[in-house]
């Protein structure tokens, strides 16, 4: 006699269990399937195909009314199970009840909607079911839809409807995409690759509310006051297993429906299967594990032996056109050791993380064909100890040398700009050699490339070695470090021409060898980067020295210094009863006058750094910044005020071009001083910019020195009134910044590019001068803030975590 036999939900997992059963005992059950979609099973994945049109829905069903039909299944497609009798064993839909023998739970997942204000609008979907596919399929061009997650279903979501021509934004609040499965430069590459077919795509972003007029979705609103107007918004954020008949029943739940190695709930007679089970405290979304849980339950359900067990698992992806793997562990560890493999060119990047001899995660992206090759060294953990050095090329790897170090300049496209002062192309200098210009002066000569600042030089020699080959001898140049093959003036001149705005472009597009850069390439490209890409790069803290993530400098015995602003070396009575009361208050040592004109808080403990920065920045003060790769001081004399012989107002001007550039990051420290006659009180002729007042006007010299190196400025320009005497130093600031190696002074600068360039740039070129100015206002409209005020509002973070000092006890 056959047993009967309910099945709750016609998803893939449960129709897999249906098709072992039947082909195995095809006459052992009674079968009845519920399902509350109005259809049977059909292959979920291939709904993005369906969406992006290169597939219709019947193509991608698995089960049709005829295959149910041969195999005597009840089909009660459209209809909910609304309640289970346990103990008469009775399964009650919207239209009826079946009486069960065995019954499985196959109700698979909800999708997760963020429960911000306007989720329940008309016009906010899920990418779940053919529903949701069929209302992005009406979205086309002229339509603009919002992309809530960059995860896989996100993105699938949100490339199939911008290849219908819709303007798609895809919103994502972690750093880099598809964050589970792969690393930040293989997230980066998969950015850039949607970014190529059209979609905008913003990372870091925090979804705040969803407006709507006359009850539908009008926008998107982010916490930065950002507004994504929308006709449709899809929130791909996440699966939830779908437990709630379960609970009802009284099943035993926790995340998913408890199940043993048989797939059997805490009732003998109820099993589950897919994405609502939980199995030792696991859920799963994957098919490959779904597919190995109904082969058990179909065994099982047979009387046969057999157990399900979790496996490693690898992720071999497919997005929008792009090829994606990683499996096992990829997090970074002190006992591990990356392997590191960039073709710029090619768009391939793979990362191979080892811990002793074994393999222990691979993440890669462009290039998967050994993908299993690796999985598998990495499911058998095999010792790799002897392929160790010729591991990140594969299987078939015999013999062979390391990746072109001149890639990067190779991949530049023909429009690529290489020399930005003269306007000159990558054609226009491969046109050049190819016409005879076999040297850098010949380039010169012929294109002006590397003619005037001289800072594309090695880009282009890198290009006349990419086309002649052995027929140029490549001058010796310094890399930026051990990271890469690149000069510091190449990476600045690639970060600007490929329009690199993050650090994971630069590893990947510049063939990087380390997964992350080094203590030495990293606060340079992050200053590379924030300089040039004030607005779109965002400061990365651990890219910096310890002294700029402090805010403070630290001391030989572990405490830090502490020094307040004082603008053009003016302060006032209450400035200075607060840094004595915060002296007295935090028992600092040491209270020292320094040679900026300021007074500098020696030895104070890191826990008091952010309490005693709140005191002072109670009275007005702020950070002097005497910590930093930028604006240290304006020094002054006290000018007009005071002076018999002061021919300006030098105290004003000092405290004007100090607070105008405060903030402001550099190649290295920046100090300004303004003396009021050529005197010079205020030393003017030794410092970075000098400005000397005379009774005509302003003398404005630069690249003195006063360190290791003396140096004393060259006269740039003199100009009649105050207004051009800061928009000059603006200018020359910011040209600086543009074009200096970090951690040059900008007396090296100017040795490198030369006065005159500098002439030319600032004081001739009056419409470049401008554009340096906007540039530095730019940046200065992000950076011209007080970090002790920030990091004063999280004082808590600084305090100990406990009092772990012992008294004796009586």
């Amino acid at each position: 006699m056959k047993q009967k036999l309910v099945v709750i939900g016609a998803g893939m997992a449960s129709g897999r269990v249906l098709e072992h059963l039947t082909d195995a005992a095809p006459d052992a059950f009674d079968i009845t399937l519920f399902n509350a979609e109005p259809r049977g099973n059909y292959n979920r994945i291939m709904l993005s195909p369906v969406l992006a049109g290169d597939q219709t829905y019947e193509e991608i069903v698995t089960h049709d009314d005829a295959w149910y039909a041969e195999r005597g299944i009840t089909c009660r497609f459209g209809e909910k199970v609304v309640k289970i009798d346990r103990e008469l064993k009775v399964v009650e839909g919207e239209n009826g009840h079946v009486p069960y023998d065995k019954l499985i739970f196959g109700t698979g997942s909800n999708p997760f909607m963020i429960p911000m204000p306007g989720h329940d609008l008309d016009g906010v979907i899920a990418y779940r079911d053919l529903e949701d596919t069929e209302q992005m399929m009406g979205m086309g061009a002229g339509n603009k839809v919002v992309v809530i997650g960059g995860g896989l279903l996100g993105l699938e979501a949100a490339a199939g409807m911008a290849a219908r021509g819709a303007d798609v934004t895809v919103v994502h609040i972690m750093g880099h995409l598809m964050e589970r499965q792969l690393d930040p430069a293989a997230g980066y590459l998969l950015k850039k690759s949607l970014e190529e077919k059209g979609i905008t795509v913003l990372l870091n972003a925090k979804s705040t509310e969803i407006a709507g007029k006359d009850g539908k979705a009008r926008a998107l609103l982010l916490e930065d006051g950002t507004e994504l107007p929308c006709d449709l918004l899809v929130m791909a954020v996440g699966i939830r297993p779908n437990t709630a008949l379960a609970q009802e029943t009284g099943l035993a739940v926790g995340r998913g429906i408890h199940v043993d190695d048989q797939m059997i709930t805490s009732d003998a007679d109820i099993f589950a299967v897919g994405e609502c089970v939980e199995h030792q405290g696991e859920i799963f979304g994957l098919v490959a594990p779904l597919y190995d849980q109904a082969k058990v339950l179909a065994r099982t359900l047979l009387g046969e032996e057999a157990a399900f067990k979790q496996r490693s698992l690898s992720t071999k992806l497919k997005v929008t056109g792009c090829d994606l793997f990683s499996a096992g562990d990829f997090a970074e560890g002190e006992t591990r050791e990356d392997i590191v493999f960039r073709d710029p060119a090619r768009g391939v990047y793979k990362r191979l993380v080892l811990e002793g001899d074994k393999l222990v995660g691979a993440v890669m992206y462009g290039d998967t064909g050994d993908s299993n090759w690796f999985f598998g060294l990495i499911r058998d953990g095999e010792d790799v100890s002897e392929m160790r050095e010729t591991l990140i090329f594969g299987p078939a790897y015999q013999g062979g040398g390391s990746a072109d170090p001149l890639s990067a300049v190779a991949a530049l496209p023909p429009e690529a700009e290489i020399c930005g002062c003269n306007g000159v192309c990558k054609s226009d200098i491969t046109t050049a050699i190819d016409g005879g210009a076999t040297d850098l002066s010949a380039i010169r000569a012929t294109t002006k490339a590397s003619a005037s600042c001289g800072t594309c030089t090695g880009l282009v020699e890198q290009l006349l070695q990419v086309t002649l080959g052995d027929d140029f001898q490549m001058p010796t140049a310094q890399p930026i470090c051990g990271c890469c093959d690149l000069t510091h003036e190449d990476v600045r001149r690639l970060i600007k021409s490929q329009e690199l705005k993050s650090q994971e472009a630069v590893w990947q597009e510049l063939g990087w060898k380390t997964l992350n850069g080094c203590h030495v390439c990293r606060p340079a490209v992050n200053f590379y980067l924030l300089a040039d890409w004030p607005v779109e790069y965002q400061d990365d803290p651990q890219s910096r020295f310890v002294n700029e993530r402090k805010h403070a400098n630290i001391q030989k015995d572990g405490t830090f210094s502490v020094v307040p602003r004082m603008w053009g070396g003016i302060t006032n009575p209450a400035e200075l009863r607060a840094i004595a009361d915060a002296a007295e208050k935090y028992d600092v040592p040491t209270v020292k006058v320094t040679g900026g004109q300021r007074i500098d808080l020696l030895g104070v403990k890191g826990s008091d750094l952010p309490y005693i920065w709140s005191d002072l920045n109670k009275a007005g003060l702020v950070s002097g910044h005497a910590y930093s790769k930028g604006l240290r001081t304006v020094k002054t004399c006290v000018g007009t005020d005071h002076c018999r012989f002061g021919t300006q107002d030098s105290t004003g001007l000092g405290v004007k071009l100090e607070k105008i550039l405060w903030g402001s990051w550099t190649p290295h420290k920046l100090k300004l001083a303004v003396s009021g006659c050529p005197r010079n009180c205020a030393e003017a002729t030794c410092k970075d910019i000098g400005v000397v007042c005379v009774d005509s006007g302003y003398q404005i010299s630069i690249g003195g020195a006063a360190g290791m190196d003396v140096k004393e400025t060259e006269l740039l320009v003199q100009v009649p009134t105050e207004d051009e005497a800061i928009e000059v130093v603006m200018a020359v600031t910011q040209a600086y910044r543009e074009g200096g190696k970090y951690l040059d002074r900008l007396y090296k600068w100017m040795a490198k590019v030369g006065l005159d360039w500098i002439k030319e740039t600032v004081v001739d070129d009056l419409d470049n001068r401008r554009a340096l100015v906007e540039r530095f206002e730019l940046s200065q409209s992000i950076y011209r803030k007080d970090p002790w005020a920030e990091q004063a509002k999280e004082a808590p973070r600084f305090a100990p975590l406990a009092d772990l000092t012992l008294e004796a006890a009586e």
